[in-house]
């Protein structure tokens, strides 16, 4: 029981000077002090209650103070890494805008970071430009040839438009957008593929990087391609687009003679009725005469004399005459 007390009371000591060590970061006081800066084991306990790691805290500090970047203070780094921000991103940035001569305050540093953008890379990019390659942008010629240009942007960063500046997205769309004006203008395509440079420098005096992140150095043509022949397509699809309306018209033209000619295919079966009708009475006329002696029986055979004339005159006519025959 003695030695399971004394293993017990060893393990509760082990664990409190763990503790202790935890909440009174020793070893990393005597870092900074060592490394030339002056911060008290009581700021660091202070630290772990208002739940800042004062490990992230000493090391941005010891860099800061080893790059000669004096004015960065403990208190702005707590506050920084309390609002959600990147401390040692933020104090990378500053070291390597230090030492490339780039004007970065620790207030604009800070705003970039909170803003969501990486305030190292940043500053690596003001430094190293960056390269872009757009998507294949199509445009059309004012000769109706359809090119396809790929172009490569060259930007920078620009330190004082990261907060609020508009990203890669806006400068790809406006450098197509450029591209496909710069193309549209050309009477034709030849030109292009003769200048392709042309579209650069159209492009760029457009000043595509207002209100971006980003500063354009250049704009590269890669390449171009030549495209549909889309005026001999427009072509075709209005002359396509004026036989169906010719023949729409003249469907409607035909199904207007068709109800004309069933229209007169009426009339004239309605007046062959009416005549049919008038024929009808002709004989009850006749018979109404001979009661009221309006008509005798001589004047009856005088007028089938006539008729029988008549129709024999009209036979006549209408009979073709004989070929003469060859002796």
């Amino acid at each position: 029981m003695e030695g399971l007390g004394f293993f017990g009371l060893l393990a509760v000591i082990v664990v409190l000077f763990f503790l202790f060590l935890y909440y009174v970061p020793v070893l990393l006081w005597f870092s900074a002090l060592v490394s030339g800066v002056r911060i008290s084991l009581v700021q660091l306990v202070l630290m772990r209650v208002r739940k800042v790691p004062p490990s992230i805290i000493v090391r941005a500090l010891i860099e800061a103070s080893k790059a000669g970047l004096k004015e960065i203070k403990r208190d702005e780094l707590e506050a920084h890494y309390l609002a959600g921000g990147h401390v040692t991103s933020v104090v990378h940035a500053l070291v390597s805008a230090a030492k490339a001569n780039i004007d970065l305050p620790f207030q604009m540093a800070t705003a970039i970071d909170l803003a969501g953008r990486d305030v190292f890379e940043a500053v690596q990019m003001s430094v190293n430009p960056k390269v872009i390659d757009t998507p294949p942008v199509a445009a059309v010629a004012k000769d109706g040839i359809q090119l396809v240009a790929k172009a490569r942007v060259t930007v920078r960063a620009n330190i004082k438009q990261l907060v609020g500046g508009a990203g890669e997205e806006t400068v790809l769309a406006r450098v197509g957008e450029g591209i496909v004006s710069s193309i549209g203008s050309s009477l034709s395509h030849k030109a292009v593929l003769e200048n392709p440079d042309s579209i650069s420098k159209v492009v760029l005096e457009k000043g595509l990087d207002a209100g971006t992140a980003f500063e354009i150095l250049s704009i590269d043509i890669a390449d171009i391609d030549i495209g549909k022949n889309i005026g001999a397509v427009l072509q075709m699809d209005q002359a396509e687009a004026d036989k169906n309306i010719a023949q729409a018209k003249a469907e409607e033209r035909r199904a207007m003679a068709v109800a004309e000619e069933q229209e007169m295919k009426a009339k004239a079966q309605e007046a062959r009725a009416k005549v049919i009708e008038a024929e009808a009475e002709i004989p009850l006329a006749m018979a109404d005469a001979f009661r009221s002696g309006n008509i005798g029986v001589f004047d009856y055979l005088k007028m089938k004399n006539v008729e029988a004339d008549t129709t024999m005159r009209d036979s006549i006519s209408k009979t073709p005459p004989e070929k003469p025959t060859k002796k």
